[in-house]
């Protein structure tokens, strides 16, 4: 660019072009600030002085509170931001997430609820403390995301009608609190519950327009409801289930007509109990055709009856396009020597991805790569992690060792029928 060009340019643009920007502009940066820099933005000139009281999303954070030791100076400081925040802040606070310790000290947290309550709060995420009776007032919330709090709601509360979406993580709350909570939401769309400690009583989730569901945690047992718009499911758990006793698996999915993406994690939903005695399961009653996605995380594939379940979910999705397994090699089972049987008519005639973590070679886990190579005539990639484990050996040793898997497990693979040609097959070994 030439001297006179550059000139020229420098002339048309203003001495503050950030000032100039469009007002939805820069609270979209501002609010990708921390809110102590967002804050700071104020002394930059007489126009920034109020910008950040405008931002309709606020997060007081772990940041706010690094250098408040004390904890009487954290509750003056708390409540030094909170006064500020009455003060100044003008317009609607739509979204507001809430992080701080040693909760106690700080006194003006009904106070802020009431704040929000009168400024439109519709996504509130909180965490680690008691929250106040006035959080029971927020009917016009639409997002909530709680962690490590205690809800104990007043007798009059009902619910929350506009709730779309909640979260709860590591709260304490009882089982008949949880599914009051639950029902009293007619809106909910999305929930996702992280339960740390037992919960010894059935929960019964009734969400009739529920569109997905994740729950992790130690019950023991869930009770869905007829949900019949549910597009996501995962499933997980820190402890025991009572699934024997309580838990029907045919008639658990047969209520989710709609389901298309499905995680089970570290559970036995896949021990269901057999039509005959002594049998295999082949495939479910009836077939879920919406599902694309299949994940199974932490199971143990070491012995053949584990193959066998799994086999029979997939059978169950006709439709099926991605398929991803994480073994759990933690189970020392004898292996299987015989391959696996009753799967000889199956075709996964949509399946183009697989993936597959934690194989150490055992014989049921060669039998599956070898009938899902055969059987998927649409097959794009199958990846394959073997996870080895090394100690004390070299780094030279391990990466040796490491190679030396990988190519004795692609030898054998590739002795195996594929079913689609353009099938690729990536093996990689992992020291764990």
């Amino acid at each position: 660019m030439s001297p006179n060009l550059k000139k020229q340019c420098r002339q048309t643009l203003t001495t503050d072009v950030l000032s100039n920007l469009p007002e939805n502009v820069i609270d979209d940066i501002l609010m990708c600030l921390p809110f102590q820099d967002a804050v700071r933005t104020s002394i930059l000139s007489k126009k920034w002085r109020y910008i950040w009281c405008r931002l309709p999303k606020l997060t007081l954070d772990e940041t706010l509170w690094t250098t408040q030791k004390d904890l009487r100076s954290l509750n003056i400081y708390f409540t030094k931001i909170i006064f500020n925040i009455f003060t100044f802040h003008s317009g609607p606070i739509t979204t507001f997430t809430l992080c701080i310790p040693h909760s106690g000290m700080c006194t003006k947290i009904d106070n802020l609820i009431y704040f929000l309550f009168r400024n439109g709060i519709e996504y509130l995420c909180r965490k680690s403390y008691k929250l106040p009776s006035s959080f029971f007032t927020c009917l016009h919330l639409k997002h909530l995301t709680l962690e490590g709090c205690l809800i104990l709601p007043p007798p009059s509360f009902k619910g929350f009608d506009k709730l779309t979406s909640l979260e709860l993580r590591g709260v304490k709350i009882s089982s008949e609190l949880l599914e009051s909570l639950i029902s009293g939401c007619p809106l909910l769309e999305h929930l996702a519950l992280k339960i740390s400690y037992t919960l010894r009583s059935v929960i019964e989730i009734n969400a009739p327009i529920l569109k997905s569901f994740d729950f992790d945690g130690n019950i023991r047992s869930i009770c869905l409801k007829p949900i019949p718009l549910l597009e996501k499911l995962s499933l997980a758990h820190w402890g025991w289930y009572d699934w024997a006793n309580k838990f029907c698996i045919t008639k658990f999915f047969e209520s989710f007509s709609a389901l298309q993406h499905l995680h089970l994690s570290n559970i036995i939903t896949l021990k269901f109990v057999p039509a005959v005695a002594g049998e295999l399961p082949t495939r479910l009653p009836f077939h879920l055709n919406h599902v694309k996605r299949l994940y199974l995380f932490g199971h143990c594939l070491c012995e053949l009856c584990e193959v066998s379940y799994a086999l029979c979910l997939m059978r169950s999705m006709p439709y099926l396009q991605y398929l991803e397994i994480e073994v759990d090699n933690s189970v020392v089972v004898a292996p299987e020597s015989h391959e696996v049987e009753g799967f000889s008519d199956v075709t996964f005639n949509h399946l183009m991805e697989i993936k597959l973590e934690g194989i150490i070679g055992k014989n049921p886990q060669m039998q599956l790569i070898k009938l899902l190579l055969a059987k998927s005539p649409v097959l794009v990639r199958m990846k394959i992690e073997s996870w080895l484990s090394v100690n004390s050996a070299s780094d030279s040793s391990s990466e040796k060792t490491k190679n030396l898997q990988e190519s004795k497990l692609l030898a054998e693979i590739s002795k195996f029928q594929r079913a689609s040609p353009k099938a690729e097959v990536i093996v990689k070994s992992l020291l764990v």
